[in-house]
């Protein structure tokens, strides 16, 4: 019988040696980040028989299991997903509202300051040195929008870094896996360490993008991303990287490729930190590019178009102050043509910037279609059919499509951002101070006109001229523009040049007569007439007050805001989505949180829990050491008795 109570007390010992290093494992990982609570499962060994009872035999350690819930855990990482992707959102949200709020004050303060030397000139229009600070004023409105948009170029480009920047982590991540699930299958999965090593891994990449676990019956696991993508197949891993983007090549795709196959992913349905830097990226920064080109175009056209209205100092008809709209460094980007296309390429001409949305268009051509050219608004989704017109396509607002030789072929696709690059390509050109055209001529319409004709200054060529119309001697033109002729008429009513002289139809249509040359444009075939008088005076401030109204008039956006509502519309919507993102934040961290305690509750360290089963295997332990002290006594008595 002692014999058997030493065997129990072994039994006893060792199980509970067992318990202690289980309990003192546990305590020394507890601040261990993705260890998993393990616990030993104690059991009786078989009973022996002696005569007609049964004697229990001691006791063993059948298992020591890992505590893991897989539904607490896929509810981690979904809550993992969540908040990293509302955190970068955040944080990228955040920067660019900073930028404009900061740094991009100074885009409407030299919007500000521009239209306030204007209204100085009109006080003084003769005067040279506020003509001079009118043209300072212009460079550095130029130069603030050149700036911000430097500034939201390093934003794209710190974003597509980020992007490089998490696709290396998870390929690191991507082979560590692989080689885990490798030793995995030797241990059939019940190597503890190493799947809190696999889960760890498993949710760091849960920061990064959204991720599938499938167990599979080898031990191993497989992960996809966003629900697409295998990342690992077993002991396969596939890496991904990031490729240039099509159409636009500054705009980084995601690739995944395993061997000799690739294929594209859509970054911004990956969910985590990858699908919040997409979509800021897509979604936002270029939104704020294109809105802040808009505006670029929208001062040069203004203004410039505005000089055409009026005399210089020199009273001649006033030139450009900015950069010409349609000017190469102002037109950089305005077409990206995609990689799969076979035909010519394009050239977007901006006609009104006045029409300009500041959206992105998608232009398709299908060959044998009812409407053949398609233009899509990527951001309404509406679609405009166009006209072509020879090389033209016609029917956009605000702007042309022209095709190079020889045509698009079929399938062509092309993405439109008319405003892109103005920005950045917006600049004074005007260096002579006497060239801003405060003054302005006297075209008055004759109220029975259509409408449909406009006319335009293009140049003074001779004021000497005999018949040059001046106040009290002015020349009326009367001008068909079915026929393309006009008549001319003195402010007696006698015909001056004869009758029915032709004039250019070469685009755009003009008329030079009497000592100087004007535009003509119709959109019907009618006859219209207005009386010129282009006496000129150096004190006149008609024109300079006419531009300094361009401040509250509603030119952008088809007619429905001011130049300053353009940048204040970009700046609100961006804080919007600023203080969205940070609710969105809230929220999603909320959740995390949630999750995070409920898998803390169960797989999780509790230091009082894991010492009160310390000091109870211990006193088992010590317990099990004295039985073993009792059958030595035993056995020695018995040894006694028989001396």
């Amino acid at each position: 019988m002692s014999m058997n109570l030493l065997n129990i007390a072994r039994t006893g010992v060792l199980a509970s040696q067992s318990q202690l290093a289980v309990t003192s494992n546990n305590i020394a990982n507890a601040n261990t980040q993705g260890y998993h609570r393990q616990v030993a499962e104690q059991s009786s060994l078989e009973s022996q028989r002696a005569g007609s009872e049964f004697y229990g035999s001691g006791t063993y350690i059948s298992d020591v299991k890992r505590i893991y819930n897989d539904y607490a855990a896929r509810e981690l990482r979904i809550g993992q997903t969540g908040a990293s992707e509302a955190q970068t959102t955040h944080t990228k949200m955040s920067e660019l509202d900073q930028l404009f709020s900061q740094i991009g004050k100074a885009v409407p303060q030299g919007l500000n300051d521009f239209f306030a030397g204007l209204n100085s000139l009109s006080d003084l229009p003769d005067d040279i040195g506020i003509r001079g600070s009118v043209l300072g004023s212009a460079g550095q409105l130029a130069s603030s929008l050149n700036q911000m948009q430097s500034h939201l170029d390093g934003q794209m480009k710190q974003t597509n870094d980020q992007i490089v920047g998490i696709t290396d982590r998870i390929n690191e991540i991507s082979k560590e896996l692989g080689h885990i699930n490798q030793e995995l299958m030797k241990s059939q999965g019940e190597d503890a360490q190493l799947l809190d090593k696999q889960d760890a891994l498993i949710q760091e990449l849960s920061q990064y993008s959204e991720v599938n676990v499938i167990p599979l019956d080898t031990g191993a696991k497989s992960i996809m991303l966003g629900g697409a993508v295998m990342l690992v197949s077993g002991e396969v891993s596939m890496s991904i990287g990031t490729t240039p983007g099509d159409p636009h090549a500054n705009q980084s795709r995601i690739s995944a490729s395993v061997g000799s196959y690739s294929q594209v992913i859509d970054g911004s349905k990956l969910g985590g930190q990858i699908g919040a830097l997409f979509e800021f990226r897509d979604d936002t920064l270029i939104k704020a590019q294109q809105e802040l080109g808009q505006l670029s175009l929208g001062v040069a056209d203004a203004f410039n178009q505005a000089q055409k209205e009026g005399f210089d100092l020199n009273g001649e008809v006033g030139q450009d102050i900015f950069k010409d709209i349609n000017d190469p460094t102002m037109s950089v980007g305005r077409v990206g043509a995609f990689s799969s296309n076979n035909g010519a390429g394009l050239r977007v001409n901006i006609d009104d910037a006045g029409q300009l949305s500041g959206n992105s268009y998608e232009l398709t051509y299908t060959a044998g279609a009812p409407d053949p050219y398609e233009l899509k608004d990527t951001l309404t989704g509406n679609i405009t059919p166009l006209t072509l017109n020879g090389t033209q396509l016609d029917g956009a607002n605000g702007f042309t499509i022209h095709i190079n030789t020889p045509g698009l072929a079929d399938g062509d696709k092309f993405e439109i951002r008319p405003a892109a690059g103005a920005a950045a390509g917006i600049g004074v050109v005007m260096t002579d101070p006497k060239g801003i055209a405060a003054a302005a001529p006297k075209i008055s319409p004759d109220a029975a006109n259509s409408g449909n004709t406009e006319i335009e200054m293009v140049s003074i060529d001779n004021r000497g001229n005999l018949n040059f119309p001046l106040t009290g001697s002015e020349l009326t033109f009367v001008i068909d523009t079915g026929a393309n002729t006009y008549e001319v008429f003195d402010v007696n009513g006698a015909i001056v040049g004869g009758a029915n002289v032709p004039f250019t139809t070469i685009n755009p249509p003009t008329i030079s007569a009497y000592g100087f040359t004007f535009g003509v444009t119709s959109t019907a075939a009618v006859t219209d007439t207005f009386t010129f008088d282009l006496a000129f005076a150096p004190g006149d401030n008609t024109n300079s007050v006419a531009m300094s109204k361009l401040s509250e008039t509603k030119l952008m956006n088809g007619g429905t805001s001011t130049l300053a509502d353009v940048y204040q519309g970009t700046k609100l919507s961006i804080g919007g989505k600023t203080k969205a993102a940070e609710v969105a934040m809230g929220s999603a961290q909320a959740v995390y949180s949630q999750a995070y305690s409920r898998v803390q509750s169960e797989s999780g360290v509790n230091i009082d829990e894991e010492a009160a089963n310390l000091l109870r295997f211990q006193q088992a332990y010590q317990a099990s050491a004295r039985i073993m002290t009792t059958a030595s006594e035993i056995f020695d008595t018995l040894f006694s008795s028989t001396r």
